[in-house]
């Protein structure tokens, strides 16, 4: 059998990492694990003192290039989390404080893949905590608490609860207002659940929802309570409003907003229509 040609730059490499790993006494898997956790740190640390450089104008003992009254003030030890789990970093600082690094920004607390994102989509999506933690230690090899993820999902809340109050536009062209149903996940089932939502089209043509809501039963007093709470963050006037046949529906539109003309659904509209005419076989 012929003997197979090798690479003469791919066999030095060979040599030089078998020579490095005998130098540093890696013998097993996890010394190997061990060793890929100070490369990648290395790796992080080299590219922010370049960051940093880059911030200050001029490198470490540069000073006949210093243009600048900021300079270096020593390095601040941070954790980060990895697939080969946690990182001790030594972060470099600015004497002002300026510096705001890229590769690992200040309040970043992972870079395998950017973990906390992967949380705040799983919890969305319906996902428990211990779904979650179990899933992440599956994929990623890292071990993240219950507390942490509820951390995490915590996040959310404000964020949440600011777009539901956040000021509308004074008029709208066109409102509407129905029902989307979701599957959800409730006590450890997966349910349908009805979501009450409010989308409108504004003067310039934008569409944008103004509001999204939960409850047991559609009621022509409930809209009634969703139509206050949108006049209450500005919404003025609707030209039209876009709705089912909901018994009362029209009644709870004319008392927030006496004006707005009222279009049924079209499917509504053909049903309500139908219902009139023989069936023919």
């Amino acid at each position: 059998m012929a003997r197979r040609n090798r690479d003469p730059e791919r066999e030095a490499k060979r040599e030089k990492m078998s020579s490095l790993l005998q130098e540093l006494k890696v013998s097993s898997m996890e010394d190997i694990h061990d060793l890929f956790k100070e490369m990648i740190g290395t790796f992080l640390e080299n590219g922010l003192e370049g960051e940093l450089d880059e911030e200050l104008g001029y490198t470490k003992y540069d000073y006949k290039n210093k243009a600048t009254d900021n300079s270096r003030n020593g390095t601040s030890p941070k954790k980060v989390r990895s697939s080969y789990g946690e990182i001790d970093l030594n972060v470099p600082r600015d004497r002002k404080g300026e510096f705001e690094p890229e590769l690992v920004k200040k309040q970043q607390t992972s870079i395998s893949g950017d973990i906390e994102e992967k949380i705040l989509s799983m919890y969305a999506k319906g996902m428990t905590t211990s779904d979650i933690e179990t899933h992440i230690r599956d994929i990623y090899g890292l071990s993240v608490s219950d507390s942490t993820i509820s951390r995490i999902t915590d996040k959310i809340l404000p964020l949440v609860k600011e777009w539901q109050s956040r000021p509308l536009e004074s008029v709208y062209a066109v409102v509407f207002m129905d029902a989307i149903h979701y599957h959800v996940r409730s006590e450890g089932q997966i349910i349908k659940k009805a979501v009450y939502i409010a989308i409108g089209i504004n003067m310039e043509g934008t569409r944008e929802v103004l509001g999204m809501w939960t409850k047991e039963n559609e009621s022509a007093k409930f809209w009634l309570s969703v139509l206050n709470s949108l006049k209450n963050r500005g919404l003025e006037d609707i030209l039209i409003a876009c709705v089912d046949g909901l018994s009362g529906f029209p009644g709870a539109i004319e008392a927030a907003y006496p004006k707005t003309e009222i279009q049924q659904c079209i499917i509504h509209q053909i049903r309500n229509s139908t219902k009139y005419c023989q069936r023919r076989l």
